[in-house]
């Protein structure tokens, strides 16, 4: 099954950005790019609080109008979802961009995006989504639940598109983290630009010569790098660094078993990603 690049988009203002990084991703890895929409399910209206003082006619009455309403906003959605759809593949065509093809599925965000994983090589979305995009500081609902569910990268977009300039991979010295450099390394993804490989922690020899050696494969693979061993907590110096050197890219691996792993998927994972002022790639 060809693998796609999977552009997640509602009616935020996160949508535009999600399109465009979905757009360059495509272009890089030279795949399609495929446009999904979900809508949820429509939420049943009681009738229990709707009768009242008045007679059982007027309450069914009242109910049959409900009902049309309900289909109507079904309809509505339904178009809405289309022309957001059309809306999409047009900005890529006018990025230069032809492989698009556009999904409009029912249902919930996560299950379906669980559903698209087999035929998934990168899935793109807004770090807020239409129901929290004014919510400053914070993720929006589905983000955490899709990173712990779904076995794919995941691009977290800021709000404006910024193409990539220079790449900060995160690096905890762990096998598994290894191996998420390694993946990076042969990914066509990010081939070309500088990386910044930075790892939290004390700079002692055992950890120089770790560095090292991972560096090593990136310059093998072609990669300018960059190696920063910086004491402090992860969370904190990770932020530092990429303001301080105005990265574009942040890489992260959800998995581990070092500190790295405790903020990515545990208690703090909502304080790292949503204070981030750059995008994140999510390594699974």
């Amino acid at each position: 099954m060809t693998k796609k690049v999977i552009a997640c988009i509602d009616s935020s203002p996160y949508a535009e950005a999600v399109c465009d990084y979905a757009t360059w991703a495509a272009k890089r890895l030279n795949v399609t790019m495929s446009v999904l929409h979900v809508l949820s399910k429509t939420q049943q209206q009681d009738s229990s609080d709707l009768s009242g003082s008045i007679g059982l006619g007027a309450q069914e009455a009242l109910m049959e109008k409900l009902a049309q309403l309900d289909a109507e906003r079904g309809k509505l959605a339904l178009e809405r979802g289309r022309i957001m759809l059309d809306a999409a593949r047009a900005r890529a065509a006018a990025a230069g961009f032809e492989q698009v093809e556009e999904r409009l599925r029912h249902g919930d965000f996560v299950e379906t995006a669980i559903e698209l994983e087999e035929e998934t090589r990168l899935l793109v979305m807004g770090k807020r989504g239409a129901g929290s995009a004014d919510a400053h500081g914070r993720l929006g609902l589905q983000v955490e639940p899709l990173i712990r569910s779904v076995h794919k990268p995941v691009l977290l977009t800021q709000q404006k598109y910024k193409e990539p300039q220079q790449v900060m991979l995160a690096y905890d010295g762990s096998a598994t983290a290894l191996k998420g450099l390694e993946m990076l390394a042969g990914s066509p993804l990010v081939k070309g630009l500088p990386v910044h490989l930075v790892m939290a922690g004390a700079d002692v020899d055992a950890t120089r010569i770790q560095m090292e050696q991972a560096a090593s494969i990136l310059r093998k693979a072609g990669f300018s790098t960059t190696i920063a061993i910086v004491a402090g907590e992860p969370e904190t110096v990770l932020h530092q660094y990429q303001q301080q050197h105005d990265i574009d890219l942040m890489v992260m691996g959800a998995y581990g078993h070092s500190r790295i792993r405790q903020f990515i998927v545990g208690s703090t994972t909502t304080a790292m990603l949503s204070h981030a002022k750059c995008s994140l790639l999510i390594l699974r």
